[in-house]
């Protein structure tokens, strides 16, 4: 019997061989090719013979077994997802499951926007792992470190850049840095003038800087915030100096950016150094919805 690995270390082992097999194109991933080569290779008895799109009408993408009684797997993704990134990260996801969970669900798997959108192990545990095993693998941390370093306070354009050169979301790839970084950050994504969700990095949690919205009554994004003044906003580039008081009990740097197109709002929230409050036991978990969006910003998602 194949020994389980975790997401994590599957990605890990991707990595791997492609840092040695393709150093003069590493990035982005070409994970279609990736995953049609890999499983043919490792499991020649049942690999993934195709990956394609279709119409998933209520379902961003899929992983069915073959039918007619032949062997293997295909993985589908919705013909309606327009932008690259999101398709790159639904392929990656499905993928994911293929290596993680095709044992247990020979039947196969259908993930919703939902079930691709949540990364919180509180959530349907394969789903997190899925998307887990997909932000490692398009985004190998090392790399994303030489790229924005743990100490650097990036704008919206150079994390941007990062999503172009990973073809992932520009949420996706700011959750990533979160993911790493020694700053006191939070991203925000609002809607209709509430919050839909947010998620701080782990220096700002620790200080006690996040908005739970889990649960709870939607919060209200603040009046005198950059998100709820567009004008203000374009005036000033998309980025504002907020007073206390404005967003939390201590000033920041709120960096906005518009998504018209998916009617939602992304603010990233720079706040000062400060000793933390308290020492969390628990995952990070300002809210249960840590969405990957996979919208387009520029050339890359939003």
């Amino acid at each position: 019997m194949t020994k389980e690995l975790s997401p994590e270390r599957w990605a890990t082992d991707l990595t791997v061989i492609l840092n040695a097999t393709h150093k003069a194109d590493r990035f982005p991933v070409k994970v279609k090719q990736l995953a049609l080569d890999f499983s043919q290779n490792k499991f020649p008895g049942d690999p993934i013979t195709d990956v394609l799109d279709d119409s998933l009408p209520g379902f961003e993408g899929a992983l069915h077994p073959a039918q007619n009684g032949k062997e293997g797997w295909g993985i589908i993704y919705n013909n309606a997802i327009s932008s690259s990134g999101r398709i790159n990260f639904t392929i990656a996801h499905e993928f994911g499951h293929y290596l993680l969970h095709r044992l247990r669900y020979p039947e196969g798997i259908q993930c919703t926007e939902e079930d691709m959108a949540i990364w919180n192990s509180n959530y349907k545990q394969i789903e997190s792992q899925a998307n887990n095993f997909a932000a490692n693998l398009l985004m190998p941390l090392d790399d994303f470190r030489k790229q924005i370093g743990p100490r650097v306070k990036p704008d919206l354009e150079m994390i941007g850049m990062c999503a172009d050169r990973y073809q992932t979301s520009l949420t996706a790839s700011i959750l990533r840095w979160l993911h790493y970084t020694e700053r006191r950050s939070i991203l925000v994504v609002s809607r209709d003038e509430f919050i839909l969700w947010s998620r701080s990095s782990e220096p700002a949690f620790k200080t006690g800087a996040f908005f739970k919205t889990a649960d709870r009554p939607p919060i209200e994004i603040p009046d005198k915030s950059l998100a709820a003044q567009r004008k203000v906003a374009e005036k000033n580039n998309g980025v504002l100096e907020i007073d206390a008081g404005v967003w939390l009990g201590e000033p920041c740097e709120e960096m906005v950016l518009f998504a018209d197109q998916y009617n939602f709002t992304i603010s990233l929230l720079h706040l000062d150094e400060a000793t933390p409050d308290f020492e969390s036991t628990k995952e990070n978990e300002p809210d249960a919805y840590d969405k990957i969006a996979y919208h387009t910003f520029g050339s890359s998602s939003v």
